[in-house]
């Protein structure tokens, strides 16, 4: 059996006039709404990975949770063409400065969006849940202030 892909991910949000809105980008593969996301490398801590993704693929900054939000699975298709099951940990990442220069930018769409239009765009059963619970968290948060 082979091993589970480690991954980390960030679900980039701001609050704006209406209300919380989320960052997705499109896949470089499908081209289908994903979160930012990719490998733990040696010597980060899945957070720290998570923050690297959305400054790599979408050009956002800011401040990332310290517990994730949770875990998902999906199928990842490596260069091989191979299916592997991947394990992506996801981290809520407070935007606080969207650059105008990343290392993808010309790879990827770009897409700020409602958590209830985020949730119809993307595939992953697992993925929607996590953008839910940001919602849960953040209403929660809210209402302590």
């Amino acid at each position: 059996m082979e091993a589970i892909l480690r991954q980390a991910g960030a679900i980039p949000f701001q609050h704006g006039a209406d209300g919380l809105r989320v960052l997705l980008i499109t896949s470089r593969g499908s081209g289908r709404w994903v979160i930012p996301k990719g490998g733990i490398e040696k010597g980060f801590t899945p957070a720290q990975a998570a923050e690297r993704e959305a400054y790599e693929e979408a050009g956002v900054i800011g401040t990332i949770s310290e517990l994730p939000l949770g875990v998902f699975t999906y199928d990842k298709r490596l260069s091989s063409g191979v299916l592997r099951p991947a394990a992506v940990e996801v981290y809520a990442l407070r935007v606080e400065q969207k650059l105008k220069k990343w290392p993808e930018r010309k790879e990827r769409q770009l897409k700020w969006m409602s958590i209830a239009d985020a949730a119809r765009l993307v595939k992953e059963r697992g993925m929607r849940l996590l953008l839910l619970r940001l919602q849960e968290v953040d209403t929660l948060a809210s209402s302590m202030s």
